[in-house]
């Protein structure tokens, strides 16, 4: 089985049937810091951007337009991540009665050094956290948006050390922590531990596991949070309420609910039957819960804030923007007005 690197890899874990399908969020909360409106910016970037850069970010190399945090600055950002955690960004949104907005990208489409600046557009406007797609052959929790665009990743080249390489050199200059999206194939086939120490270096703040069950996730739970990561697993809409309770309590950070059942992809409507979800998950659990799979439309976001979610989810959608762009430019202009209006949306 090809990996994204392009080596043969070890069997995938299988969830054994769609309520046993876990998503293991790792996530951690990155302190935010004041916005320059001094700084220009790349030149793919829409002129009207959302916002700007980090204050202390510098502009390296003028040909590239490619900014870097100071050292001082970067290590300080270290030691706050380090101590803060991602459902500390859920407190503080509750607090100002907020709902975060998590924007979901593929790494690598169309192209690596659009998907550095598509981070910094969605952190720019906005985005509470952001999280990265690790191109994968076989993504079978994903449908045909995210397949198509892990598919034209993977043809130009894209591996996972290229997409941490990336990573490692926007990560400071981003205030929304970055999670990471992989299937569990590629972590085994780098060994576990050095694997979330490559994330972790990165500047990663968390990771993604969507065909890691309940029952197998006690190992990497204990190794996500050794490397200062939380492990966020997923319910879906057939997963009995006993389960749910048990996969509300091993839990890191939020809770993550599948709208539907199935792939990823973009939907029409939402089902009425997350508004019945939610309310069963908040009478198991007073941990934060964000919707994931099929909001595609601000107004679905603002339905299921409406039904009591605490955060919001979004991939193919975005993901479609730049995948099927005509250009690099107009895919970061259509972004930027999409995410405006999602954020515009939630509370």
């Amino acid at each position: 089985m090809a990996l994204a690197g392009g080596c043969v890899g070890v069997a995938m874990v299988a969830s054994a049937g769609q309520s046993r399908l876990q998503e293991g969020l790792v996530s951690q909360f990155v302190a935010r810091t004041t916005c320059s409106p001094s700084l220009s910016l790349g030149s793919h970037f829409p002129s009207q951007f959302c916002g700007s850069y980090s204050k202390g970010a510098r502009m390296v190399n003028s040909s590239t337009q490619r900014f870097v945090v100071p050292r001082a600055a970067a290590a300080s950002a270290t030691m706050a991540e380090s101590m803060t955690k991602i459902a500390d960004t859920f407190a503080a949104l509750k607090e100002q009665g907020k709902v975060a907005l998590i924007p979901y990208l593929t790494a690598g489409d169309p192209d690596l050094d659009t998907t550095a600046e598509a981070m910094r557009l969605l952190d720019a406007c906005g985005a509470d956290i952001i999280e990265l797609g690790v191109p994968y052959s076989d993504p079978l929790a994903d449908g045909p948006v995210i397949q198509a665009a892990a598919t034209r990743s993977l043809a130009k080249g894209t591996t996972l050390d290229k997409v941490l390489s990336m990573l490692k050199e926007v990560s400071p200059s981003l205030r929304a922590p970055v999670v990471l999206f992989t299937y569990y194939n590629p972590i085994l086939k780098r060994g576990m531990e050095p694997f979330l120490k490559a994330i972790k270096e990165a500047g990663g703040s968390g990771l993604v596991v969507p065909d890691v069950p309940l029952e197998e996730t006690d190992k990497l739970r204990e190794r996500t949070t050794a490397n200062g990561l939380e492990l966020i697993l997923l319910t879906t809409p057939t997963t009995p309420k006993s389960r749910m309770d048990t996969i509300a309590k091993a839990s890191q950070g939020f809770v993550y609910l599948v709208s539907l059942t199935g792939v990823t992809g973009a939907r029409t409507s939402v089902q009425s039957r997350v508004q019945g979800l939610l309310k069963e998950l908040k009478e198991v659990t007073d941990k934060p819960i964000a919707v994931g799979f099929g909001i595609s439309l601000p107004e679905h976001a603002a339905q299921v804030v409406e039904w009591g979610a605490d955060g919001v989810i979004v991939g193919s959608a975005i993901v479609k923007i730049l995948g099927e762009a005509a250009s690099p430019k107009e895919g970061l202009a259509a972004l930027e007005k999409f995410t405006n209006d999602l954020k515009n949306a939630l509370p």
